[in-house]
């Protein structure tokens, strides 16, 4: 096997097999080229490498010996015939430039019926991923559209005759026989291919039919521009139109509606709330945003502007629009300063790349794939019986893992499910193991309830544990004995929305208070006083609805808290007014975290992250934090919001048929330690954003990884950057850094491998990545 790029063929693998792989969902398959060892070849290369580098090596070594290619109709696979008998399977490189296309030579001995029964699996593959249901529903007239006419490439000497094996690794209808072996041939220099044409139809993730216009009572921005559509099988916006209007308009009751259209086409209409997601980039003159569709689909447009003066007036109105949706208020009536906050907050602050870009990138990248992978099947429920395996994939009841609290004195995290808490311990080679499982939550009177948020305490000794149905009172479970021996009256007439450490660390002291938040009041808890366990002296109420959401800590104590109208209060103590108060951008913030310095506020809306820098840097109080100090008149903080590139978006949605809805972010910690990543989810993607790309301006700055079922909760290793503990619906499990992805294709669809679980293998154990395919494991099976 090997791959043209700009002219040269590059040598990939000499000896090689390839096959059809089912993944883990639904529809989903990959092309899988493997290579395959000469006899011996593959135990001297264990030898040479040793067996105390095993785990280690095991990441590189699946990489080295095995590449795999999502059956999207954008790879463009086919045969070729070449003159005699030669056929080759040829298919895009996604990943390179345009014309940059891969080679699997067969075997002279493989029959034209075996080759051909191969690319008939692969075409209903495609047709299964694209359409989404069985390829037995399709006629051969829906086969067609997956057949591709190519410019020929260019023919070498082939230093050896390459074989074909070929099988779909699933027990179903589509699977083949008769495996056989390839050798891929070294070439030399080739004339570049052309850019091939497609023959059939297109994808169907064309522009979707335009919805009626509403009638406008006010115009708020209206500009020209050229349109261009996100395409799927290229990866890459291409121009519809070079000249459009898009018109911001108000439609009435804080409705607001963008409408495109040419002088002989109206393109799209649609209402401007949070879920476009829209990204304004000065340095490209272009405003970038999503379209959702009523079936789910997503769809990806850019415009882009003949100058900034017509981008800025065009961005005024639409920012406009989102604001007073989100916020049922007119935009007139916030200040200049809260408006350019809101501003800057929407720019694509991409800068220019650093030289030392990619270089850094692979260094990274280099440093992560030596570490260990976790090939251990992780605890799917939680039963008594430590002795026992876990076999079963999903556990017998109902419930599903709701919320994750992750120990800081002790490695320990403990996974709420129901009215059960799961207790897993963190293993020196980062694993998780089941420790146990405290099967009752119950009140100090025997009521059975399922905690609706938790918190560690008290050296991690306790658990803090809220009922959904009584929001004045709090719990205290002992983890010792694994039952709640407290019951806390927190104030009559003040519930509790939620509650928070002292200080960042103080989950690892014997610190007895804890802070809490209502719909309008911050106060601090104290379980020693008799009574309401409220401190009166310590309680700011306000008298007006802030609708207060989330709160977090400093190392210092000091403290942050939001709102579901989207501002922001930072705090230097409890009592007093806020030191700064950071203007809202609309959506209700549903997650807050702060670096331990305080340099940094996290917070979590369901289709962004905005990350703001709170440290002062000019006028009297520069070098202070917005804790200590307000910003002065015309200062403000700093925002970023962090969010998915809408061609991401889009791509999600296709193939998840779900918009974005973020689980609350977090930075990773640890005494002593500095923040570097944040971590947050979305349906069945965990993602993780680098502080340092993020502040350098880096577009789509993050590394994902997909499974097969919604992520519930997530959150950092303490002390470590490098490992992320997951909740599933039923399972949990800790990931290592090295195993999220940049997003691309592949990386969207997911990166399955084999239905079921992973388990760990040798040398000559087919199931594990270091296995070496010799020529002689490739035989007659029957299926």
């Amino acid at each position: 096997m090997f791959v043209l790029r700009n002219g040269y063929s590059e040598l990939i693998f000499k000896d090689a097999s390839a096959r059809i792989r089912r993944t883990a969902q639904d529809f989903q398959y990959q092309l899988v080229v493997q290579r395959v060892y000469e006899e011996g070849e593959a135990e001297l290369l264990a030898e040479e490498e040793g067996e105390d580098a095993e785990a280690d090596a095991d990441i590189l070594a699946g990489e080295r010996d095995e590449k795999t290619f999502l059956l999207d109709e954008a790879l463009h696979f086919r045969v070729e015939n070449r003159e005699g008998t030669e056929k080759v399977l040829a298919w895009r490189d996604l990943s390179g430039d345009a014309g940059d296309v891969y080679e699997f030579v067969c075997d002279g001995a493989i029959s034209p019926s075996q080759v051909q029964q191969f690319e008939r699996v692969a075409r209903q593959c495609q047709y299964e991923r694209k359409y989404r249901k069985p390829h037995t529903t399709a006629t051969e007239a829906d086969f067609e559209q997956f057949e591709f006419d190519e410019q020929p490439i260019p023919q070498a000497s082939p230093l050896h005759s390459p074989t074909l094996a070929r099988s779909v690794e699933s027990s179903d209808s589509m699977m083949l026989g008769k495996p056989s072996a390839n050798t891929a041939a070294k070439r030399e220099k080739a004339v570049a291919p052309t850019t091939p044409t497609k023959k059939g139809k297109e994808r169907d993730m064309k522009p979707p039919t335009v919805a009626a216009h509403p009638e406008a009572r006010e115009i708020l921005a209206a500009e020209v521009a050229e349109l261009h559509f996100f395409d799927f099988p290229s990866g890459a916006f291409v121009m519809q139109d070079a000249s459009v209007t898009a018109t911001v308009t108000e439609i009435g009751n804080w409705q607001y509606w963008l409408q495109v259209k040419s002088a002989d086409r109206d393109w799209l209409g649609i209402p401007i709330v949070a879920d476009i997601n829209p990204v304004f980039n000065f340095e490209f003159l272009s405003f970038i945003f999503n379209q959702f569709s009523e079936d789910g689909s997503a769809y990806s447009w850019l415009l882009r502007f003949k100058d900034q003066a017509a981008l800025e007036r065009f961005q005024e109105g639409l920012l406009q629009a989102l604001w007073e949706q989100l916020n049922e208020m007119k935009w007139s009536k916030i200040k200049d300063k809260e408006r350019d906050y809101v501003a800057d907050a929407f720019n694509d602050l991409t800068m220019e790349e650093d030289e030392h870009h990619e270089e850094e990138e692979e260094e990274e990248e280099e440093h992560y794939e030596e570490e260990e992978e976790d090939d251990r099947a992780p605890s799917e429920h939680y039963d008594s019986d430590e002795e026992e395996d876990d076999v079963e994939y999903k556990p017998k009841d109902s419930d599903v893992n709701k919320q994750l609290a992750v120990g800081y004195k002790h490695d320990r995290s403990f996974v709420v499910r129901g009215s059960k808490i799961g207790v897993f311990k963190h293993t020196p080679n980062n694993h998780l193991e089941f420790s146990t499982n405290i099967s009752k939550v119950e009140t100090p009177k025997g009521e059975l309830f399922s905690p609706k948020k938790v918190m560690l305490h008290n050296e991690d000794r306790n658990l803090i544990l809220q009922k959904d149905s009584d929001p004045n009172k709090l719990y205290r479970m002992d983890l010792e004995y694994g039952k709640v021996v407290d019951e806390w009256q927190i104030h009559e007439d003040i519930p509790v929305v939620t509650f928070a450490p002292e200080n960042k660390f103080a989950q690892m002291t014997h610190e007895p208070t804890f802070l809490g938040i209502s719909k309008n009041a911050l106060y601090r808890v104290d379980p020693r006083l008799s009574g309401s366990k409220l401190v009166d002296a310590q309680l700011k109420q306000y008298a007006s609805k802030n609708d207060f959401s989330a709160i977090s800590t400093t190392e210092k104590g000091y403290i942050a808290v939001a709102s579901n109208k989207g501002d922001v209060r930072l705090f230097d103590r409890l009592g007093i007014n806020a030191k700064t108060h950071i203007p809202a951008l609309g959506e209700p913030i549903l997650g807050l975290d702060v670096s331990a310095d305080g340099r940094w506020v996290l917070a979590t809306c369901r289709t962004y992250l905005l990350l703001i820098d709170a440290l002062q840097k000019s006028g009297k109080n520069e070098g202070k934090l917005g804790f200590e100090k307000s910003f002065a008149a015309d200062a403000k903080p700093q925002p970023r919001r962090l969010a998915l590139t809408p061609e991401h978006v889009a791509q999600f949605a296709y193939e998840t048929s779900k918009g974005v809805n973020f689980t609350p972010a977090k930075f990773n910690t640890g005494e002593g330690a500095s923040e570097t990543s944040i971590i947050t989810a979305t349906g069945p993607y965990i993602i993780e954003w680098s502080l340092k790309k993020v502040l350098a301006g880096r577009k789509a700055p993050y590394l994902i990884k997909r499974y097969t079922d919604d992520v519930k909760a997530d959150d950092f290793k303490f002390g470590t950057d490098k490992n992320v503990i997951v909740a599933l619906p039923h399972e949990v499990n800790m990931v290592n850094h090295a195993r999220l992805k940049k997003p691309t294709r592949e990386s969207i669809a997911g990166d399955f491998g084999l239905a079921g679980r992973r388990t760990s293998g040798r040398v000559g154990t087919p199931t594990g990545k270091r296995f070496k395919l010799g020529k002689d494991a490739i035989v007659e099976e029957a299926f």
